[in-house]
């Protein structure tokens, strides 16, 4: 899939949820440089068009683990609104819209000789706020409709990976915020599709 046929089905299932503030949300995307991105310095998908990439894997799994958590108990569906399960899986990581900055790097080649190659530098400093309270903080600044629930899944996709070091609020936080069932959905998928559909061969 081309980067301009995946930016299309993106933005075509980021409209599809009726919400206020989806035009500015994808206005912003557009001029931060989201869709031309990696989604990581040197791990998953570490190339251009890779955040795109990644969105759109992590909104394919968890639609399908919607699908089979609500077959085998049917009584959460009220529960994992389908528009909520995409808005939260394409958004979880907008926080890295506007920080990665290409660099020339250098490794050892086969012949145990340097060689130089396109890579990333990530930089921080233009909004350091963190990771996924980053992202929920910049949709909301966007004027983005959030639910209690995507503002949970979206701030805690990282899960205990985004605990603040000792600290025992964050701890209670994130127990509380495992109960919400959209939390567990895109904490797995984000999982699942970095380490499973996205590894190096």
């Amino acid at each position: 899939m081309t980067t301009t046929t995946a930016k299309d089905e993106y933005i075509s299932l980021l409209r599809s949820v009726n919400r206020t503030g989806i035009d500015s949300v994808v206005a912003y995307l557009n001029k931060a440089g989201f869709f031309s991105a990696p989604a990581s310095v040197n791990r998953h998908l570490s190339h251009d068009g890779g955040l795109l990439e990644h969105s759109l894997n992590v909104c394919k799994v968890a639609l399908r683990l919607r699908e089979q958590m609500i077959a085998l108990r049917p009584e959460i569906e009220e529960r994992l609104p389908l528009e909520s399960v995409v808005l939260a899986a394409l958004l979880h990581d907008v926080c890295k819209a506007n920080i990665y900055k290409k660099m020339t790097k250098y490794r050892k080649d086969a012949n145990n000789r340097w060689e130089a190659y396109d890579g990333y530098d990530v930089d921080y400093t233009r909004f350091p706020l963190g990771h996924g309270e980053k992202s929920v903080v910049m949709l909301l600044r966007l004027g983005l409709e959030l639910t209690n629930d995507e503002v949970l899944a979206i701030r805690w996709h990282m899960g205990a990976w985004d605990l603040s070091f000792q600290s025992f609020e964050s701890k209670s936080n994130i127990s509380a915020a495992s109960d919400v069932p959209l939390v567990s959905i895109l904490q797995a998928a984000d999982a699942l599709a970095a380490h499973l559909l996205e590894i190096k061969n």
